[in-house]
């Protein structure tokens, strides 16, 4: 009988865990099953730029995963029921050998009456929204993270019409270098933004209000047996497989991850793709009985674009934290470019990513995955 893989998810933790998944075991003995509500994979680090009235790239995951031997079943995960090995959909149930959570996350406590940009049909809505406005109406962006000082700057960029602010509840930008500061401040007051710091609270009128405040995981792992920390995310290795479940792993936004300096991951792009790197190389090498690689991610930069010409790359530590140095202007704007490319490439090109070499399950794989 085959090792029946399935990944949840297909953002870019989990689309690039079932592509590394699939280059790295051989077909004859691993079937591999990659669940997904929407049938496109979705550039979330673009939805900014869908919100302020951009179209973005369609990319049909049938398409991207054709030939790969990755079985794509369209379904929404209503439940894991990790003593069982069962995943439950809106259409049927689904067994695993291996689970691979890749949910992500989701705007966290969003007003009644605002609008995220955490998913394709919210930054949708606010398109909707934003293209219904006159000239002089007023936006407020509500978060004073990377979410929201793009969201901020892109909206002001292509509607410069509108009066468009920014409320955080520290200063604007403070976590990053004094150069990098100088300069989000400089294209603040070019782009006409204005900026709320330090806001506690207080009530600021807007007629369209967005809300960036951060992310919350699925409430799926809450309902399940698996370990969770106080996030909710599901606490992992360093290989990425659950301290209370070994048969499942989770990376991307859903977990609860050490990076190389035992820092935990932030959620990201940055480290859901290397995570997912990870958790595919260690299950391929747990199954195949070979070496299980060590756990080296870290940071290099924190980017955010600031419109389409211009662009913030803050070069960090490996743990997260800032350097004095920091790209700025037209050439951060091509850096971020080339990066965001690069993210969605891995996702499109599946089978062209290293390694290429798939390995057959060994007949010891299950000692050995209870074993490591």
């Amino acid at each position: 009988m085959k090792h029946r893989i399935v990944v949840l998810g297909a953002g870019y933790a989990g689309a690039n865990a079932a592509g590394r998944l699939a280059r790295r075991l051989h077909p004859s003995g691993t079937e591999i099953t990659l669940v997904n509500a929407d049938p496109e994979f979705v550039e979330r680090v673009r939805l900014h730029q869908l919100a302020a009235g951009q179209d973005l790239k369609v990319r049909r995951l049938s398409d991207v995963f054709a030939g790969t031997g990755v079985r794509v079943r369209l379904a929404r995960v209503t439940a894991v029921d990790a003593e069982r090995g069962v995943v439950t959909t809106d259409s049927g149930e689904i067994p695993y050998d291996t689970l691979v959570y890749a949910l992500g996350s989701a705007a966290r406590e969003v007003p009644e009456h605002a609008y995220d940009l955490a998913g394709k049909q919210s930054a949708q809505r606010l398109r909707a929204r934003l293209a219904a406005l006159g000239a002089g109406a007023t936006v407020l962006v509500v978060g004073g993270g990377l979410t929201g000082i793009e969201a901020a700057t892109e909206i002001a960029d292509a509607r410069p019409d509108l009066r468009v602010s920014l409320a955080a509840r520290g200063g604007l930008g403070d976590w990053l270098s004094e150069k990098a500061r100088q300069h989000l401040r400089q294209v603040f007051d070019r782009l006409g933004i204005a900026v709320h710091e330090h806001t506690d609270g207080r009530m600021i009128d807007a007629d369209v209000t967005v809300w960036t405040t951060g992310f919350a995981v699925h409430p799926i792992t809450a309902a399940t047996t698996l370990q969770v920390a106080e996030t909710g995310q599901i606490v992992v290795d360093d290989t990425m497989r659950s301290v209370s479940h070994p048969d499942v792993y989770a990376v991307g936004d859903a977990a609860f991850a050490p990076g190389a300096s035992g820092k935990a991951l932030r959620m990201s792009c940055a480290s859901g793709v290397p995570a997912a790197h990870l958790a595919a190389d260690a299950i391929a090498a747990r199954l195949t009985g070979r070496e299980v690689p060590q756990n080296k991610i870290g940071y290099t930069a924190q980017c955010m674009s600031l419109g389409r010409g211009d662009a913030i790359v803050q070069w960090v530590t490996a743990d997260d934290q800032p350097k004095p140095s920091a790209l700025t202007g037209k050439t951060a704007a091509r850096v971020k470019e080339l990066i965001c490319r690069g993210a969605a490439w891995s996702v499109e090109h599946p089978t062209l990513m290293l390694p290429s070499r798939r390995r057959h399950v060994s007949a010891t794989s299950e000692v050995l995955a209870t074993a490591l």
